[in-house]
């Protein structure tokens, strides 16, 4: 490490305060932050219409900070896997997943994760460290395939409300006139009900996603500890208090394994559960991981699963898989990358 401050991730009042510590003027922070949100330039010295005396200055003390993935693996159907290196040995995943009518891109928000869902590689590792602002956005914007990028999802490694602060400066970031000037519509948080969620509902135009996985509490509890601290029903009831209704949108992820949650049983439960809340259910297939007892349901249950809660007025999907031949699974190609360097 050289000691230098990073830009890249600096909302625009703090930029505003690194402006003053250089002896620029306030409106300098604009001209910073358009060099690196609108011309994502990765060096202070690209800053052209910052005096050259003050860009030295600033060049002693700080950095861009836009470091290129460390490593890749692209898929047959298109996916890449990017491996981001975020401090000595350590790596965080982002997925870019293009379509016909869209590219998006699975930003992850924590090295590790302390949720230790049974089913999430990324819970095996532990958790590490909170990612910064700058280690978040860089996932984007060193993207090799930034300006084709037509979505966000904070869906990646880690719990995105359990790094509230920095998650939220990167929000502002992305949807801030001065920054991408993105619609929050284009962006996703997925939560499985953690402690910044009201603030998140309460500060954020960007789309909920829910992590629940099973309608019964105490089968939730099986697979994800956090049932026992934010009980799925005190986050659906807290959800209530919102209006979906509009163009904000909430979604609710459901892994279907076999045996286990895959019953029209099931499906009848959670119909009721949600149904006071405007939303779309998206079903995913589990994609197997090390020493876990789990297995994917089939088709045929995942199809009459969606059916009948299409019938119960719930909006159900089954999410397609995509890059299932490149470590699919979150976490899978850190933990492998770590594994070398032991």
């Amino acid at each position: 490490m050289n000691g230098k401050k990073r830009l890249l991730g600096m909302t625009l009042d703090e930029l505003k305060e690194v402006a003053s510590e250089a002896g620029l003027p306030g409106y300098a922070a604009k001209q910073m932050a358009d060099w690196l949100y609108k011309k994502k330039v990765v060096s202070i010295a690209e800053m052209t219409n910052i005096a050259a005396a003050k860009r030295s200055w600033l060049e002693n003390h700080y950095e861009v900070g836009a470091m290129v993935p460390s490593d890749f693996m692209k898929s047959v159907d298109g996916t890449i896997k990017y491996l981001f290196q975020v401090g000595e040995g350590r790596f965080v995943e982002s997925v870019y997943i293009p379509t016909e009518d869209r590219a998006a891109l699975c930003v992850s928000s924590q090295v590790g994760c302390k949720m230790n869902c049974l089913f999430c590689m990324t819970g095996k590792q532990g958790f590490t460290a909170d990612l910064t602002s700058n280690q978040i956005l860089n996932q984007i914007q060193s993207l090799p395939e930034n300006e084709q990028l037509t979505n966000i999802v904070f869906m990646g490694m880690g719990e995105p409300l359990d790094n509230v602060g920095e998650l939220f400066k990167v929000l502002e970031i992305l949807t801030a006139p001065y920054g991408y000037a993105w619609s929050p519509k284009r962006i996703t948080v997925s939560t499985i009900g953690a402690k910044g969620l009201k603030r998140f509902l309460d500060e954020s135009n960007c789309h909920l996603a829910v992590s629940l996985h099973s309608p019964y509490s105490a089968e939730r509890l099986s697979l994800m500890p956090v049932e026992k601290a934010f009980p799925a029903y005190d986050v659906l009831e807290l959800i209530k208090q919102y209006d979906f209704t509009h163009q904000r949108r909430v979604s609710f992820e459901y892994i279907v394994f076999k045996d286990l949650n895959d019953s029209l049983k099931h499906a009848e439960a959670l119909a009721c559960l949600l149904k006071e809340i405007p939303c779309r259910v998206n079903l995913i297939r589990f994609h197997a991981i090390p020493d876990v007892p789990l297995e994917s349901s089939d088709m045929g249950k995942m199809e009459l699963f969606r059916d009948m809660l299409n019938s119960k007025g719930i909006i159900c999907t089954i999410r397609a898989s995509r890059g299932e031949d490149i470590f699919a699974a979150c976490g899978m190609l850190s933990t492998a990358k770590n594994k070398q360097k032991d």
